[in-house]
Order: C-alpha cells, then sequence, then structure tokens
C-alpha cells in the first residue's frame, strides 16, 4: 500500500475503487473524478484497490484539488504478505477459519457479530495461518474431498487461496485507514464493497454503497476470462465440469462479499429501476435501496450542436473500451451490413486498446478480413466535443452496462442512440421515469445482444430518414435537459453526503 496523496487530515468521503479511478478512464472512474470536482465544498480520499502493478498504466485523471488522500493497493500482489513460513496452527483458528467460510459460502441473512469486528480478521485469522498453517492445508483438503473431488486438487487448492487472500490485504487497509475518514462511499459491492463495510463497522460511519451495474451478475460473465487464478491448464485438457465448479466458487463468494455490503450499507443506490429490483433480489433490503441516475453537463455538451453539418453523417460513432463485454465484433458485422446500402459509412471505435490486446487484434483482423479498413477506424482517446457533432448515430453494443453515461453525453450533443438492450438503455432511449418521460418518445432505437443484423437495420432506419432522426434528436435533447442534468445529480448526491455526515447510530 502505498499514499499517492496525503494531507494528514480526516477526509469527509472516502471512495473504494476497485479497479477503476485514477487509472481506468470512462465508466466509474468518471462518475468517481466527476463527483469529487462537483460538490468541491467536500474533502475527499480514494482507495484505488486493482488486481497487480502490472496491469494499470499511468494515471488518467488530472486530481481535483479537494482530493486529499489517495492509496494504492493491490490486492493480489501485497508486499505486507508475510513471508512464507512452516506453522502447525490451532485448533481455535480452524473453527474460526471454518465459521469464516461457511458464511460467506451460504450467506444467511443474519450477519455474525464476528464478521462485523476487523481484529477478526486481523487476529483471530491470521494471514499467516491462512497461508502457510498445516491445519489449513488440511482444511482446504477436507473440504475438497467433500465438495469438488472431481476436480485436480490444485485447481481447487489455488482457487481457495485466489479468492480469500485479498480479504486480508482489505483489513490491512481498513486497520491502515482508522478514524481518517466520516463516510466511506463504495461504488460497487465485490472487494471494494467488503472493503468500505468493513470500514464501516470498524469506525462506526456511514456507509454510500452506489452499484452501477450488478457486480455479481457482471462477474459471472467475465470470472472465466479473467486471469487471477495462478494455476491454469489449456482448455482442452479440462474436463467440462471443471470451469463450472470454479466458476461456482467465486460466484458464491461474490455473493457473499455482496450480501455482507448490503446489510451493513446506510443507503443502497443503483441508476435505474431494473438495477435495484436486481439488488433486492441479492439481498438488499427494500427500504434501504434508491434510484439516482447519473448526470451530464447539457450546457457544455449542447455547446457543440450548432457545429453538427446540416446533413446527417454517414457516421456510427462507438465510445468505450476495446473489450469483450463491449462486443465491438458485433459492431464490426453491423458495419459490413450497412456498407452494402451506404458505400462511405464509417464506424468509429474512440477507446483505448490496450486493456484486452488480444481481443482487440482479433477485431482488427476482422475488419482487414472483411475489408473494411476504409470503413471502420480506431480513434484511441478523442475529446468527445469534437466526436460527437461529426457524428450521425451514437452506439452501444455492450453485452452487460449499467446506466453509460455516453449515451446522456451524447443526447446532450443532439445524437440519437443505438444500443443493445442491457442496464438502462431502453430507458433512455423510450422513456422510464414516468408517463411524462414515455410520452417523449424515443431517442433511438433498442436491439437483441449480438445481433449485429438488427443493429444494421437500426443504423439505417436512422441515417436513411432524416425526419426519424431529427425527432429522435429532438427526444434525447428534452429527456436528457428533463430528467438527467449534472445539477440534479449533485444536489442528490449532496443531500446523500449532508445525511451521511451526521453521528452513525446502531
Amino acid at each position: 500500500m502505498k499514499f499517492l496523496i496525503d494531507k494528514h487530515n480526516k477526509v469527509d468521503i472516502l471512495f473504494i475503487a476497485e479497479g477503476t479511478y485514477p487509472y481506468v478512464r470512462g465508466g466509474v472512474s468518471s462518475w468517481i473524478h466527476q463527483l469529487i470536482s462537483g460538490l468541491k465544498h467536500y474533502r475527499f480520499g480514494v482507495v484505488f484497490m486493482g488486481s497487480r502493478p502490472e496491469d494499470y498504466g499511468e494515471i488518467a485523471y488530472e486530481f481535483p484539488e479537494n482530493l486529499d488522500l489517495l492509496v494504492v493497493s493491490y490486492l493480489f500482489d501485497d508486499p505486507s504478505r508475510p513471508k512464507i513460513q512452516s506453522i502447525e496452527g490451532d485448533q481455535k483458528s480452524i473453527e474460526n477459519v471454518e465459521y469464516i467460510h461457511e458464511w460467506f459460502k451460504n450467506h444467511e441473512d443474519s450477519l455474525p457479530q464476528e464478521l462485523q469486528k476487523l481484529n477478526f480478521y486481523t487476529d483471530k485469522v491470521s494471514e499467516s495461518f491462512f497461508l502457510y498453517a498445516h491445519r489449513s492445508w488440511e482444511y482446504i483438503e477436507k473440504k475438497y474431498n467433500e465438495r469438488a473431488s472431481d476436480i485436480p486438487f490444485i485447481d481447487y487448492f489455488w482457487t481457495v487461496r485466489n479468492i480469500h487472500s485479498p480479504i486480508w490485504v482489505i483489513a490491512r487497509i481498513a486497520k491502515l485507514l482508522e478514524g481518517r475518514c466520516t463516510t466511506v462511499h463504495s461504488p460497487s459491492t465485490g472487494y471494494a464493497g467488503f472493503a468500505g463495510a468493513l470500514l464501516a463497522f470498524n469506525d462506526k460511519i456511514h456507509y454510500v454503497l452506489t452499484e452501477h451495474g450488478i457486480y455479481t451478475k457482471e462477474r459471472k460473465i467475465d470470472l472465466l476470462t479473467n486471469d487471477f487464478l495462478s494455476y491454469r491448464k489449456f482448455d482442452i485438457f479440462k474436463k467440462p465440469d471443471e470451469n463450472d465448479v470454479i466458476k461456482e466458487m467465486w460466484v458464491r463468494f461474490f455473493e457473499g462479499i455482496g450480501r455482507f455490503s448490503y446489510k451493513r450499507a446506510d443507503v443502497i443506490l443503483s441508476l435505474f429501476a431494473g438495477a435495484q429490483s436486481v439488488q433486492i433480489v441479492y439481498g438488499a433490503s427494500e427500504s434501504k435501496c434508491r434510484v439516482v441516475p447519473n448526470g451530464v453537463d447539457v450546457k457544455k455538451l449542447g455547446s457543440v450542436i450548432e457545429k453538427r453539418p446540416f446533413i446527417i453523417p454517414n457516421v456510427i460513432t462507438l465510445i468505450g473500451r476495446v473489450v469483450s463485454i463491449k462486443d465491438i465484433k458485433t459492431f464490426i458485422r453491423a458495419i459490413r451490413i450497412v456498407q452494402r446500402d451506404i458505400p462511405d459509412i464509417q464506424g468509429w471505435i474512440v477507446g483505448p486498446t490496450d486493456e484486452e490486446e488480444q481481443y482487440a487484434q482479433e477485431c482488427m483482423d476482422m475488419i482487414q478480413t472483411f475489408s473494411l479498413s476504409e470503413n471502420i477506424k480506431f480513434l484511441g482517446f478523442q475529446n468527445i466535443l469534437d466526436v460527437l457533432p461529426k457524428s450521425g448515430i451514437l452506439t452501444l453494443t455492450s453485452i452487460s452496462e449499467g446506466m453509460p453515461l455516453v449515451v446522456l453525453e451524447g443526447f446532450a450533443a443532439g445524437l440519437p442512440a443505438v444500443t443493445t438492450d442491457v442496464g438502462s438503455c431502453k430507458e433512455l432511449i423510450y422513456g422510464g421515469l414516468g408517463e411524462e418521460d414515455l410520452a417523449l418518445g424515443a431517442a433511438g432505437e433498442v436491439v437483441s445482444i449480438a445481433n449485429p443484423s438488427a443493429l444494421a437495420k437500426a443504423y439505417l432506419k436512422l441515417l436513411q430518414n432524416s425526419d426519424y432522426w431529427h425527432a429522435c434528436q429532438q427526444t434525447a435533447l428534452a429527456r436528457v435537459n428533463q430528467y438527467y442534468t449534472q445539477e440534479l445529480f449533485f444536489k442528490t448526491y449532496d443531500e446523500i453526503y449532508q445525511k451521511a455526515m451526521q453521528p452513525w447510530q446502531e
């Protein structure tokens, strides 16, 4: 753990950012930066929790003056981990290990008092015991024989180790930050949510939880594509059930720490009604839940409308990371279909290509195979104020999203959208905040996931019908100005923080 900023004072709001701010652009990172920059009367801190240092590049933001604390830590590469040593271990520690393991596996509605205490993780079940004790090995071996003997023991062993090891890193973070904040705010459940809950329990402070997407649901999508496991075999040598068992172990763990976060949070926020419903299914108390949509700077973004050409540009712009969850390949296939009717169609991909380099290369190879190098361009990072007025459609082809800020930014710049049916996209494009919102009409089109034909049809519908395009543009502008302004967003969070700054009572 390293302090990159420490002004040696107690901050008002401490964000726990898992793999996002300040090293990753867009999405949750932009949201955190927006809140810190916009609510200047609060002093903020950020704890960045990443996987390993080599997984991240340089800091991607210029820090606001009111960021007083920045701590960087890595869950899977922590130099504070105890040195390898032979430990016998005691029976009480084994009982405590089983206690914590069983709760996180089964996550009953009640939250045991012991698991709420920081010293349970620092004293009663030490990291040295978990990693190196003979009794710990015997316990893992016992559970393997009971639950997973059909898969190789080494897969099971390293999965248990890698799932649980970050708990002690998080405990050290919480210990290090005792008394350093008035309110803790996590933008997700997962390890960040667990850290926020543990710090809130320890310091007896308010805990605000905002979920941009449903963390556990998203982990179900990408768990098997990450490289958390230290030991992996080539897929061809795996039994069909091996991935299922390993995936189930991760998913049940994340469900458990998600429930842990929900139990401690004072308020549980989501970006749209559909996400709130899923939170309740996963264990959030309905009485704590509230929807707070994102907001954008409509004045700044609206200033580019006058730069738009009179003729709708044959340019379809996708702003986002070139990663598999964004399904860039479906976008490429859709452009190939559109090109048959509009030969000069342009597909602009605006975002980084270095997060999943192999996937990005596969996308580039696909463009070459389809002979689309003149039609599809990777533009990297761009100022959206330059890109949006040159575009005819903003698109999003993801297989999972929360409430994408980029759609709202496009609306504010007078740009209709075509998206997949993920997250809040249907609500944004067709309306979902009441009868008045629905009456505004459509601000574009929503199609099914991984359906290039449907995407192409929607693109053509807008680009080949200027009356429909302009109707969607007017709806987009009306909707974003009425329901999704930055001013409303800041006002709502200011009210939430004011309440959270009050003394916490059990």
